[in-house]
């Protein structure tokens, strides 16, 4: 069995922590690891080979990093345009089938990069019971048990039981209103979409083709101009943009449930599942005061830098300063470097509204947080003003920036800790702790750790623009230029 993760999003709804370039399944939002990183470790103990992880080109570096800290090796497929869920499964498909046996046809599990699920012994005896119909030929999906008539899921209305935990499934149901939701769960015979699902990858393939065939054309030209980079295997961008963009669900589960030889089947799964869709569905699944409270932290700070007092049922995620909360109820506080948010608690999904506001407006803080991942580290910008930026660089052991140049400012280097090898013009040279250097308007550069420890390092930059696409590679070990 094979494992496909989905680990693509927008990162609009866990706004101001998930940003455009670091959205929610790269966060540590529910333990010590990241979405991501949970997604992996609950495959420990099924029997999985090497994972295919779907991502875009802007987060594959936060991917592999990510895995790098897991100790995980994995098939990285960048999609150079998004086109939902449908063709992105296919790609996979195709992908397994290059190197799978005639006799033994790989399984895939899809799985999205971004829930959370507690009861991990639940989800494995879930996909142990799916996977003999999967095998045999047959389309499977994991329903959530409901536990409330949400309006904010699409269901899976179940048909007759075939076997023991497993119901052929008689139709996917776009999103409910209320009244219908509450009707869906009295009845007992509906489970929340998921988006989890188990299938052959040669059966998904002929169902494309006979349901989808324009969809499985442009990804078979797509996947067949695939290139390597690095870890990555790029997709072949002017083929699969001609994909039609189109959900499993829509795509091919709705016509195969029409079929009266229907080989779409559900396990319900009762595991303590949630997609985290907001502050509020975060509140609700994770662990709460006396008074209902929930706190979060952040790297820099600890539980200890945030006091509540007469205060009931908030959620508040403090990343960067003490924060104090007095004599208010229902509310979500989350604090970072950059940007507060103060929303009432039954309102946060109006958050895509203050977005898209930042985006008309032209503001930032919606794409990136202060602290910016790089695939070499990382930099913090640390303060900024008329004419002036100063940031706080990390280079990993062994990493290199980008040979490059500026038009229009200045960088004055001071190195903290560890040793920086620098180019500067013609020159190649040493800086070591408490040492600077200057880079003038327009001279090539270039910076690298030798070291077998992070540099850190301060930079300030001075001039008539300082923006990020003020940056001209000549050559880059990254695959950016």
């Amino acid at each position: 069995m094979i494992p496909v993760i989905m680990a693509g999003g927008s990162g609009t709804r866990l706004w101001p922590l998930s940003r455009t370039a670091y959205p929610k399944q790269f966060l540590a939002l529910h333990g010590q690891h990241t979405l991501l990183q949970e997604t992996l470790a609950r495959l420990n103990g099924l029997e999985v080979t090497r994972p295919i992880v779907i991502c875009n080109e802007e987060h594959r570096f936060l991917v592999a990093e990510q895995l790098r800290q897991q100790a995980q090796s994995a098939d990285i497929l960048l999609e150079p345009v998004g086109r939902n869920t449908a063709p992105a499964i296919a790609l996979a498909a195709l992908h397994a089938m290059q190197t799978a046996q005639p006799q033994q046809p790989p399984v895939l599990l899809v799985l999205a990069a971004d829930h959370v699920i507690q009861d991990i012994a639940a989800f494995q005896q879930a996909v142990r019971t799916l996977l003999p119909q999967v095998e045999a030929g047959g389309f499977g999906t994991l329903g959530i048990v409901p536990t409330a008539p949400a309006t904010g899921y699409g269901y899976i209305r179940m048909a007759h039981e075939i076997q023991s935990g497993i119901r052929q499934v008689q139709e996917f149901v776009e999103k409910p209103s209320a009244a219908t939701a509450q009707q869906y769960l009295d009845s007992g015979n509906y489970l929340w979409n998921s988006g989890i699902f188990m299938l052959r990858a040669d059966r998904y393939l002929e169902a494309l083709k006979q349901y989808q065939p324009e969809m499985l054309q442009a990804c078979e030209k797509a996947m067949a101009a695939t290139k390597a980079d690095q870890d990555f295997v790029r997709i072949d961008a002017q083929a699969f943009a001609a994909c039609p963009d189109n959900s499993i669900d829509y795509a091919l589960m709705e016509p195969l449930c029409s079929q009266t030889d229907n080989p779409v089947v559900v396990t319900p799964l009762d595991a303590g599942w949630s997609d985290v869709g907001s502050w509020s569905a975060l509140w609700e699944i994770s662990e709460k005061d006396n008074n209902g409270n929930v706190i979060k932290t952040g790297e820099k700070i600890s539980d200890n830098d945030v006091i509540l007092q007469d205060s009931q049922n908030c959620l508040v995620s403090a990343h960067s300063k003490l924060v104090t909360v007095l004599g208010v109820e229902n509310l979500v506080i989350v604090d970072t470097d950059d940007a507060l948010l103060v929303a009432e608690k039954s309102r946060v999904q109006e958050i895509k509204n203050i977005v898209a506001k930042l985006k008309k407006s032209g503001r930032k803080e919606h794409e990136n947080h202060r602290l910016v991942y790089r695939p070499w580290g990382k930099y913090d910008s640390i303060d900024s003003g008329h004419r002036y930026q100063v940031k706080r660089i990390t280079v990993k052991p062994g990493a290199k920036l980008s040979l490059q140049m500026h038009h229009h400012r200045a960088e004055h280097w001071v190195v903290v800790s560890g040793t920086a090898k620098v180019t500067n013009g013609e020159k190649t040279f040493l800086v070591t702790e408490n040492q600077s250097t200057y880079i003038p308007i327009g001279q090539v550069h270039c910076l690298e750790n030798p070291g077998v420890i992070p540099l850190e390092m301060i930079e300030v930059q001075s001039g008539t623009y300082l923006g990020e696409d003020d940056i001209v590679r000549l050559k880059d070990q990254y695959g950016r230029v």
